[in-house]
């Protein structure tokens, strides 16, 4: 999406140049998309969309340069970098590993909103929320202890999938995430008692010490490199005995490393680790694929953990 107006002739030219230029990126001519780019970046040198596209196209071309370049420049022209030019130049190896600009996720999951249960369920198959279901079932079993829980908080809700996979084991849900079109969908299906905009560790910090017996976040740490924030602020919020469940997306080597789907990675000793340090109880590290992506299952992890 573009992130500013054309009122000038110029800023007008700019906007028919880079319409045209999407167009044939789609088409594949990527040199002469690169091309109308640059003419449109010349009429309009904030342009911030263009700026980003030339960086794709570039790093597409193997330009690693000239996309540094570009990516900077969207980035600069858009502070709050809503396309996400930080993620690239990460990928790029041009910045240090760390955490995705709030204005991308909200902008990525506002735009999603309105597809994203068409798109997951019947493109994806999507099934985060049953394997969290399914794992807390058998943790719970495996503890002799009642798969019920008086509150509960979905970190990153969502449009529900994950209240409506838990939707008979909870009888207060309460729902946090910072796109204002996925708390919309999830007011639609009625699960939940509270719903709250916000990013997963401002929304916990809102609540009281010992105030859940069950947390969970269905896909939705692959948007946080460093998981120990809200696994401290889970396991604070957590009452004695309660639970914590989410999934990851995984990588063979160390630490955490930003995938070519512009999600985190987190290794399982990582996350052993991160469990250790927020002082809680590892009950579950199990692989498990949470969907499909280019026809792969994408290598994940189910993690369910105790407040001891």
């Amino acid at each position: 999406m573009s992130l500013r107006l054309f009122l000038t002739s110029g800023d007008l030219r700019a906007d028919r140049r880079f319409e045209f230029a999407r167009d044939l990126q789609l088409k594949g001519d990527l040199s002469a998309a690169a091309d109308l780019l640059e003419q449109a970046i010349e009429l309009a040198p904030n342009f911030t969309s263009a700026w980003f596209t030339l960086g794709e196209i570039s790093s597409q071309l193997g330009e690693r340069d000239k996309a540094i370049a570009a990516f900077r420049k969207s980035r600069e022209s858009d502070p709050s970098d809503q396309h996400g030019a930080h993620l690239h130049l990460m990928r790029l190896g041009d910045e240090q590993l760390s955490e995705m600009p709030k204005a991308y996720v909200q902008a990525l999951f506002d735009q999603y909103a309105p597809r994203f249960e068409h798109v997951l369920i019947n493109d994806l198959d999507y099934r985060a929320p049953s394997l969290i279901f399914k794992a807390v079932v058998a943790a719970r079993v495996a503890a002799k202890r009642p798969a019920l829980f008086k509150r509960a908080i979905d970190l990153g809700c969502g449009t529900g999938l994950a209240a409506a996979a838990f939707a008979k084991q909870v009888d207060h849900f309460i729902g946090i995430d910072l796109s204002v079109g996925m708390i919309k969908q999830a007011r639609a299906t009625g699960l939940y008692a509270e719903l709250e905009v916000a990013d997963m560790i401002e929304g916990l910090r809102t609540k009281g010490d010992a105030s859940a017996n069950l947390v969970v976040a269905a896909d939705a740490f692959v948007y946080l490199s460093d998981l120990a924030p809200v696994l401290i602020e889970a396991g604070r919020v957590l009452a004695p005995n309660g639970v914590l469940a989410f999934t990851l997306e995984t990588h063979d080597g160390d630490g955490v490393v930003l995938g070519a789907g512009l999600r985190y990675a987190h290794s399982t000793e990582y996350v052993r680790s991160a469990i250790a340090e927020a002082g809680l109880k590892l009950l579950t590290l199990a692989t498990a694929s949470p969907r499909i992506e280019n026809n792969e299952p994408v290598r994940g992890l189910v993690v369910v953990a105790e407040k001891t």
